[in-house]
C-alpha cells in the first residue's frame, strides 16, 4: 500500500497554496512559438512527502511511458503527486478535472468559427500527445462513457490518438504519458474492465498519523502539538466510514482546519467549520461527530 502525503485537488496532503504559486502564470508569444506547452510547465517544487516507494514506481512506469492510474480516496494526495513527478522529470503538466458533462470534443478538440472562417483548436488531450506532456484526467471515471473510449488508442502499443472531425490521426510525441485518478469508493462509478486492464496502478490512502501531523505543520505552519490533535480526530471521522459516512476527514480537510487555526480560530471551532460541518448533511452522523470532536478536545 502506497500512501501519499498532498494537498491536492487532487493528501495525504492538500493544495493549501493557489496553484498560481508553482506554475508560470502567463506565457509569452515566444514561449509558445518555441514551447508550446510552456504554461503548463511546474517551476517550482511542489512540497510531496513520500511514504513508499511511489516517486520510483512512478519513474520506472514513466520510462517506458506506461499509462498510470493513480486511485484512492478523496484528498489523499494524489495530485500533488503527479504535479511533483512532473517538476522531477521536468515535463509539462496538462491537467483536466472530468465530470460527467465533459466531451471528446472538450479532450481532442473542436472546429471554432471566427471572423477569418474556420479554424481547428487543439483540446487539452491532444496537446499533450502532440507536444510531449504528461496529460492528467482527474477523476476520470465521472467522464461520459463515450468520451473515455477516446484514450483507448493511447494506452495501447499504437500510442495514436484519431481526430476524426479532421481526419488526422496523430502519433503520440516520444515524451507523452497519459496518468489518470479516481476515488474507489462505494459511492463512485466503477472503471470497466476493458479501460482499467490499460494502466498500471498505484494506490494511494492516507498517511500514518506522525507523517499526516507533520504535513499538517508544513502546510499551515501550525505547531506539531496541535497538528496531531487535528490528525488524531480526522482519524476518528474516518473510523466511521460504512457507518453513516462514506468517507472520512481527507488530509486535504485537516489542512483547512490547521489553516483556521493559524488564522486565529479556537481548535474545536476551526474543526467544526473545516471538517464535522463539511462532512455530512445527515443529522445523526453530524451529531455523532460533534459528540467525537468534544471528546477529542
Amino acid at each position: 500500500m502506497i500512501r501519499i502525503a498532498d494537498a491536492g485537488s487532487g493528501g495525504p496532503f492538500v493544495a493549501s497554496h493557489d496553484p498560481a504559486t508553482t506554475r508560470r502564470p502567463t506565457a509569452t508569444m515566444t514561449d509558445h512559438q518555441h514551447d508550446p506547452l510552456a504554461a503548463h510547465r511546474v517551476q517550482r517544487e511542489p512540497y510531496y512527502q513520500a511514504s513508499g516507494d511511489e516517486l520510483m514506481l512512478f519513474e520506472a512506469a514513466h520510462a517506458r511511458r506506461l499509462p498510470l492510474v493513480l486511485k484512492g480516496p478523496t484528498g489523499c494526495g494524489k495530485t500533488r503527486f503527479v504535479e511533483h513527478m512532473a517538476w522531477r522529470l521536468k515535463r509539462p503538466l496538462v491537467t483536466v478535472a472530468c465530470h460527467e458533462e465533459l466531451s471528446a470534443g472538450d479532450l481532442v478538440g473542436r472546429w471554432l468559427l471566427d471572423s477569418e472562417g474556420t479554424r481547428w483548436q487543439d483540446g487539452p488531450l491532444t496537446q499533450a500527445v502532440r507536444h510531449g506532456g504528461l496529460c492528467y484526467l482527474d477523476e476520470l471515471v465521472e467522464a461520459r462513457a463515450d468520451t473515455l473510449v477516446v484514450i483507448h488508442p493511447l494506452t495501447d502499443t499504437r500510442r495514436q490518438l484519431p481526430l476524426a472531425q479532421r481526419n488526422e490521426l496523430v502519433h503520440a510525441h516520444p515524451d507523452f504519458q497519459l496518468v489518470v485518478s479516481y476515488n474507489p469508493s462505494p459511492t463512485a462509478r466503477e472503471m470497466k474492465a476493458s479501460t482499467r486492464q490499460r494502466f498500471c496502478a498505484l494506490e494511494f490512502s492516507y498517511p500514518g498519523p506522525e507523517l499526516e501531523a507533520g504535513i499538517l505543520a508544513r502546510e499551515a505552519g501550525l505547531d506539531i502539538a496541535r497538528a496531531a490533535a487535528i490528525v488524531a480526530f480526522g482519524v476518528r471521522t474516518r473510523r466511521l466510514e460504512g457507518f453513516g459516512l462514506d468517507e472520512g476527514a481527507s488530509t486535504r480537510m485537516l489542512v483547512h482546519a490547521a489553516l483556521l487555526v493559524m488564522q486565529g480560530l479556537a481548535i474545536t471551532k476551526a474543526c467544526r467549520l473545516a471538517i464535522v460541518d463539511a462532512l455530512t448533511d445527515d443529522a445523526d452522523v453530524h451529531a455523532a461527530l460533534n459528540s467525537a470532536l468534544d471528546a477529542a478536545f
